[in-house]
């Protein structure tokens, strides 16, 4: 037999130690995550804040939360499909549904504590670039750190809508407008780079998408029908966009909680497996078994089977 090396000796396999359960899952960051939580230890038990944006296939999620040896504690939160109660009937993944979003969570987080009267933000929404920190007050702004999660944070992303919701709506999160749609680097090395505002405002008004519209409903009307069925449904067209997102952050600023959802007074009726609901809708749910019924089960399908064999 030939000589076989040990790569990995019993002493490796003592050092080693198992990767954390959510890093194993691909699912944090612990690098970045250290760095957001880490706080000053001259600075006690103070929280420290972090600014949550994540994105599903359906929507954009927003939280305000704080980290404990327990777990994080979640301050506030603000998912895009929320926005259906504030005029914003469909499109809730796009960049400006991530700023609407922004928008409600900074309100709902500054009214939680009683904030909201103190710090207004950025009443006329142009895009340009601000810091409420930037404004003369008594009171220091609240402040919170962008946490992207595992994300790119490629120039133009929907993230930065969520952010610039945030920062107008006025909450302080330290950022610049490098990575904000409409900025263009600089062609040569010390030279600065130009932010265009105005490129800004129109992504977060949803002229991107307008425009899409317009002009798949002039070259491809059966595409447009397609793919703008549920704008169809709602009765939106190219024309409404932007005073659907206008009307949507006025309604915000006025009374972020939203209306509460409509309880449903839905009675349950079971028969063996089948659950009936009072809305006339059926489930099929099994009943719970103990051990011993569930090994007579299976001595039951057993025996079926042998008895089915010596018939053969």
């Amino acid at each position: 037999m030939a000589f076989v090396k040990v790569l990995k000796t019993a002493a490796y396999f003592k050092r080693f130690q198992v990767a954390k359960r959510r890093r194993r899952e691909g699912k944090t960051d612990y690098y970045a995550r250290r760095k957001m939580v880490r706080q000053d230890k001259n600075k006690f038990n103070n929280r420290k804040y972090r600014f949550v944006v994540r994105f599903t296939n359906k929507r954009c999620i927003c939280q305000c939360a704080y980290a404990t040896l327990r777990g994080d504690v979640v301050v506030a939160a603000a998912a895009s499909n929320e926005l259906s109660a504030f005029g914003i009937a469909v499109g809730h993944k796009n960049y400006a549904a991530a700023y609407a979003t922004g928008l409600l969570l900074a309100r709902r987080v500054l009214k939680k504590f009683d904030l909201d009267e103190k710090f207004k933000g950025k009443e006329e929404i142009d895009g340009e670039e601000y810091h409420v920190e930037d404004e003369e007050n008594e009171q220091r702004p609240f402040k919170c750190i962008l946490d992207v999660g595992l994300r790119r944070t490629c120039v133009g992303h929907r993230m930065w809508g969520a952010l610039k919701g945030a920062v107008d709506g006025g909450l302080h999160i330290p950022h610049s407008t490098k990575n904000f749609p409409g900025f263009k680097p600089a062609e040569e090395k010390g030279q600065e780079g130009e932010y265009d505002a105005e490129a800004h405002k129109d992504r977060i008004f949803g002229n991107h998408v307008k425009e899409y519209m317009e002009m798949l409903q002039e070259e491809d009307p059966t595409k447009y029908e397609a793919h703008f069925s549920k704008f169809i449904a709602e009765g939106i067209d190219a024309e409404k966009m932007e005073d659907m997102y206008t009307e949507a952050h006025e309604k915000i600023r006025a009374d972020p909680t939203g209306e509460p959802a409509e309880k449903k007074d839905i009675t349950y009726e079971r028969d063996d497996d089948t659950v009936k609901a009072s809305d006339g809708t059926e489930h099929v749910r099994s009943n719970k078994i103990t051990l011993t019924q569930r090994k007579e089960k299976v001595a039951a399908k057993i025996a079926a089977a042998q008895a089915k064999m010596m018939e053969e």
